[in-house]
């Protein structure tokens, strides 16, 4: 296992930890708030999306009788998107004597100032849940309805997350302090050492108890624009032997990772791309994402769209190593959020991940090369449209970052 940071690294890969697969909220919450409800010090809780529902009605719960418990909690939400988050429960929380911070607040500006404009697009996508410095859970999923398959089980957002124990997690906290300390500074909030928890060794459990043990590294995707997680894709796509498998809910790629998907597939390794079917929340995003069909297809890509049900997960495979988080490894994902994934390299977890690709791919609709050259005009309009339009906001992007960079 080699250690050695390359320059857009912030963490190295660190050995002795245990990682298990959670797919579908009704596996991810329920792991989730029982690490809530056996926390014995801390909570550390980094979410973009939160809604006010049932499903953040049993964490604000699970929260505030932590507090009640001497835990102390804190929450870390990007202000857009805890839209939803209705203000009854955000006095709730803050009546129990949870600490919560709003990521990047939505304020008013004049939009003419090109800079407030650009402010308000840096987004935290993070889905990051950090208890008693021994359990981290990393993943794509949000607190909202929408991933509660007992509650909807129809239309539940098909998401998946990975609980990890060991010295990855507090790579994990490093990540939460950062950020947390950069928006307690700009909003006056409390300020506290996040790793003052005294009696609680690396990860919670001591070396002997990790056994075998499971290779990890955090991929915190810490600068706009220079994303950790796409790099280390390429890098493993370019490599790879045998297999690439990804899956995400918004494909709108950077080119370097298009001509590395076409170039592993010309040189006969099994790639694979697995994306949302018809159900979606951005119809205008699978548009724009599909028009990059034909030459993928052409060089050998296997596409495949997933029907029951919105395919939000995010997972990246790549023969015996997984990445697995928030990034969609989309064009703005990487441009404005913050991300955080999880990178592992163990063959019974790639087991884990293989059965799971496996099995939504039974569940999709292949793209075949001749069915997609001969698909309606309208979505080959909507496609040509959304391109364009997705096409005009990148470029608008970087006249914004290049506008930033002389200020």
């Amino acid at each position: 296992m080699k250690n050695r940071l390359s320059r857009w690294q912030q963490f190295p890969w660190r050995e002795k930890n245990r990682f298990q697969l959670l797919v579908d909220g009704s596996e991810i919450f329920p792991a989730m708030l029982e690490a809530i409800n056996s926390a014995q010090t801390q909570i550390l809780l980094e979410m973009y999306l939160i809604e006010s529902g049932a499903v953040a009605d049993s964490f604000i719960a699970a929260l505030t009788a932590a507090v009640k418990r001497g835990v102390n909690v804190y929450l870390l939400f990007d202000d857009y998107g805890a839209r939803g988050f209705t203000q009854r429960d955000r006095r709730q929380i803050d009546e129990a004597g949870v600490h919560t911070v709003y990521y990047n607040p939505i304020g008013f500006w004049n939009p003419v100032l090109v800079w407030g404009w650009h402010q308000s697009m840096l987004r935290d996508h993070r889905k990051l849940l950090i208890v008693d410095d021994r359990v981290a859970f990393v993943g794509g999923m949000g607190i909202t309805d929408n991933f509660d398959n007992v509650r909807n089980p129809e239309n539940y957002w098909h998401d998946v997350a990975v609980e990890a124990e060991g010295p990855v997690v507090n790579d994990w906290l490093t990540v939460f302090q950062s950020n947390w300390d950069t928006w307690t500074r700009k909003q006056s909030s409390v300020s506290v050492d996040l790793f003052s928890n005294k009696g609680v060794s690396p990860g919670g459990i001591s070396p002997d108890e990790r056994s075998p043990g499971q290779a990890g590294r955090v991929a915190s995707g810490r600068y706009f624009g220079r994303s950790e997680v796409q790099r280390a894709f390429v890098k493993r796509v370019l490599s790879a032997e045998h297999h690439v498998w990804m899956m995400t809910a918004y494909f709108v790629p950077m080119s370097r990772l298009l001509r590395a998907l076409r170039l592993a597939a010309r040189r006969g390794v099994d790639v694979r791309l697995l994306v949302p079917g018809p159900e979606t929340d951005h119809p205008s995003v699978r548009y724009a994402g599909r028009r990059h069909f034909n030459s993928l297809l052409r060089a050998g890509v296997r596409i495949f769209e997933y029907q029951p049900r919105f395919q939000h997960a995010k997972v990246l495979l790549c023969d015996d190593w997984v990445s697995l988080g928030s990034s969609n490894v989309d064009r703005w994902n990487l441009r404005w959020n913050l991300e955080g994934n999880q990178e592992i390299e163990d063959s019974h977890f790639t087991h884990d991940i293989r059965e799971l690709f496996e099995t939504d791919f039974r569940e999709s609709t292949e793209c075949g090369l001749q069915n997609w050259r001969s698909r309606p005009w309208v979505h080959r309009w909507r496609e040509w449209f959304w391109g364009r339009i997705e096409g005009l906001l990148e470029k608008l992007g970087e006249r914004l970052r290049r506008y930033k960079d002389k200020l």
